[in-house]
């Protein structure tokens, strides 16, 4: 029988995506010392402050929670070496100073959401259906100097679908990943781990950081460049674009769900087509169906709600 190691460990996670790990970690009876999660921040429209879903989860659970803004402040250092965690695992946190991940005898460990070296960065989800991939899956791999580039010790594959939101292919990668931290840390329990040096390749794609620009639609592009814009981003942050519709100015809208409809036609790009309870927008090859969609200052709806009051103009487009 393998001797195991007494494992203390401190996990840091902010987002929904970390509590499932951490979630995990708790039903198989590892010893979690320390929670590390952003402080507190204004939300809404009070800006009251809220706490992260780790930190709620971790409250729940009696967890011993730190907070800190600088993750190299001294007072915050000896903090976390107090807490005599001899492993640091990570999920949708934030870049580590090295005097911070280097602390653990076994080491820091990262999940990330893509099957790494492909997709290192900030939004591996969104980007991932945002360029047309049909299989992504999640990675665990050891900390060093740069970002997400560290040794690999384990990985799952997982197909995207057609029509696969990144609302969907985030819970879905949640789970598997979840589950991978579970097997990475039996393996570093029993001294088991094998670790792979990322590739070195040359077509790497990387996850960049989702802002205003590169979530807006562009109209002159291909029906499927559109089509997979829309729903890597559906429903968080949204992809957005202009509505004219011979108004004063154009206004800001948001589209969530969306069908493609390929086929010939004439029409000009972001002609908007509306009947009775349809709506759909010209683009090249083909339409956008629009299903959802949100008027600024309004809620998220469905476009059958919308058309029951509200008009389209003969040439409105969108830009």
């Amino acid at each position: 029988m393998t001797n195991k190691r007494d494992l203390r460990i401190v996990f840091m996670g902010t987002p929904d995506f970390a509590v499932a790990t951490l979630k995990a970690l708790i039903d198989n009876d590892y010893k979690v010392v320390g929670v590390l999660t952003a402080p507190d921040r204004p939300a809404g429209r009070g800006q009251k402050l809220r706490a992260s879903a780790v930190k709620e989860f971790a409250l729940e659970h009696q967890l011993n929670i730190l907070q800190p803004t600088n993750l190299k402040a001294e007072s915050f250092l000896e903090e976390l070496k107090a807490l005599n965690a001899n492993l640091q695992i990570i999920v949708a946190f934030r870049m580590l100073p090295k005097v911070v991940w280097q602390m653990p005898e076994y080491g820091t460990f990262n999940l990330h959401a893509s099957l790494l070296p492909q997709y290192r960065g900030a939004a591996p989800i969104h980007w991932a259906i945002i360029n047309g991939e049909t299989k992504t899956g999640v990675t665990t791999f050891f900390i060093d100097e740069k970002i997400d580039t560290g040794a690999i010790i384990q990985s799952v594959e997982t197909a995207i679908g057609s029509t696969t939101t990144v609302g969907d292919l985030h819970d879905e990668l949640m789970a598997i990943g979840s589950e991978l931290v579970i097997k990475t840390v039996a393996q570093i329990e029993t001294d088991s781990v094998t670790t792979t040096i990322q590739p070195q390749t040359d077509d790497l794609r990387t996850a960049y950081k989702l802002n205003r620009d590169n979530c807006k639609i562009d109209w002159t592009l291909p029906i499927d460049t559109i089509y997979n814009k829309i729903r890597g981003l559906n429903p968080f942050p949204a992809a957005w674009c202009y509505l004219d519709n011979d108004e004063k100015k154009p206004v800001s809208v948001k589209l969530y769900a969306v069908e493609k409809q390929e086929e010939h036609h004439q029409h000009a790009n972001g002609f908007i087509m509306t009947s009775k309870d349809e709506l759909k927008v010209a683009c090249q090859g083909g339409y956008i169906k629009i299903l959802e969609i949100q008027l600024p200052g309004k809620r998220k709806m469905e476009v059958k709600s919308l058309l029951n009051g509200f008009n389209f103009s003969e040439s409105a487009k969108l830009l």
